[in-house]
């Protein structure tokens, strides 16, 4: 089975309640073929089976409703957890769905956490490489990592579109070009830096876009976290081969070999960002993996059993 572990779906009420809460770049996700009408279901079904993808996992990410006010926010969390549930359940041959948290609001997120993991077709989480701003390795969200620790939980890790906080990158309009796999390295690194791979041992962290730059970056995270991260209780490259990467790449053949050589093909799962890369460019997210000249098993691992064996559905 073929999923795509990388597709957003943004029902239109609900960027418009994300837009009346405050939140300024919903109309950036609008028109893009992304939303759960009849229409446009339809017609991503249709691109999917050209694809060959017998399914794909939906989330809100970057849009996870982290507004400051906790009630908003968590109205937010409930709106589109509820709404991918029930795609879920109307299509569950095509759609399994990482609900979102209300972070940075601890106990709105436990809760919602307790109200709808369980739920059908709900395969784990979609957070932000970061949440309103504060990493996710802060100390104050232990009690989250905690609970999902406990219940082996898959964390699929998202930029969530802040250039980092950075003005050499946010001013210059570089927020997705640059901006996201700098989101995507930075977050990895911290996680690793700061032994949370260990230390929340049954948490599967599934980064996206091959985890930014950390395929190139994984010699010299080992040669320098002698002194500057002593405290990791592993070396980063031996870390980074305990979490998973999707494969959105923008089809680059050489993002994908790295990635292999760094932390090997059964870390790497399909993942096309729908609908950002939609038509041509969708089918390519499957085609580019299958034309790249890895070995058999390893194309059919990424294209489809690692994913299953990284959900629980083998």
């Amino acid at each position: 089975m073929r999923i795509d572990t990388h597709a957003h779906v943004y029902p239109t009420d609900y960027l418009d309640f994300l837009a009346d809460s405050g939140v300024t770049t919903t109309g950036g996700h609008r028109g893009l073929g992304a939303d759960d009408t009849d229409k446009e279901l339809d017609a991503r079904f249709t691109l999917m089976d050209q694809a060959g993808v017998d399914r794909q996992v939906i989330s809100a990410s970057p849009l996870t409703g982290a507004l400051p006010d906790p009630d908003r926010a968590a109205t937010a969390a409930r709106m589109i957890n509820d709404r991918y549930v029930a795609l879920v359940d109307r299509h569950p041959d095509r759609f399994l769905a990482f609900v979102v948290l209300p972070l940075p609001h601890v106990d709105a997120a436990l809760a919602e956490l307790d109200r709808v993991l369980d739920a059908p077709g709900v395969v784990g989480v979609a957070l932000t490489t970061s949440a309103a701003g504060r990493a996710l390795t802060d100390p104050a969200f232990a009690p989250v990592w905690q609970e999902l620790d406990r219940r082996g939980t898959v964390m699929y890790l998202h930029p969530a579109g802040d250039g980092v906080a950075s003005p050499q990158i946010n001013d210059h309009h570089l927020t997705w070009m640059v901006g996201a796999p700098v989101e995507d390295t930075v977050g990895a690194a911290q996680l690793i830096t700061r032994g949370f791979v260990t230390r929340y041992p049954q948490v599967r962290i599934l980064n996206s876009h091959f985890g930014g730059a950390l395929p190139m970056l994984l010699e010299r995270w080992d040669n320098l976290a002698h002194f500057e991260a002593p405290e990791a209780p592993l070396p980063p490259s031996q870390a980074a081969r305990r979490m998973w990467y999707d494969t959105v790449a923008h089809s680059s053949q050489a993002a994908l070999r790295a990635a292999v050589l760094a932390v090997g093909a059964d870390r790497l799962v399909l993942g096309s960002d729908f609908p950002y890369q939609g038509g041509e460019h969708y089918l390519d997210t499957v085609a580019y993996i299958e034309r790249a000249g890895l070995g058999a098993e390893e194309t059919q691992g990424i294209l489809a059993g690692n994913a299953e064996a990284l959900l629980g559905l083998a």
